[in-house]
């Protein structure tokens, strides 16, 4: 039998909260677990796959402000 390979990320940490198996649930600190059942964001399981849509992007900095002589050519 073949076996999915698990998709970890180095630099996102093995949490819960990105696994594919996890759904988001009203609570702030916990999620459901499709295998554990309901645990907190940060529980690490061996069951673990990396879903990427789930990882929130972090915000841009904000662009420099232009004055009128650098909108003008």
């Amino acid at each position: 039998m073949f076996r999915k390979k698990k998709k970890n990320t180095p630099d996102l940490p093995c949490v819960c909260e990105f696994c594919e198996h996890a759904a988001i649930i009203n609570d702030e600190c916990n999620v459901l677990c499709g295998t554990k059942g309901i645990v907190h964001r940060e529980y690490k399981c061996k069951k673990f796959s990396y879903d990427p849509l789930k990882r929130v992007p972090r915000t841009l900095p904000p662009l420099p402000k232009l004055s009128e002589e650098d909108l003008l050519w």
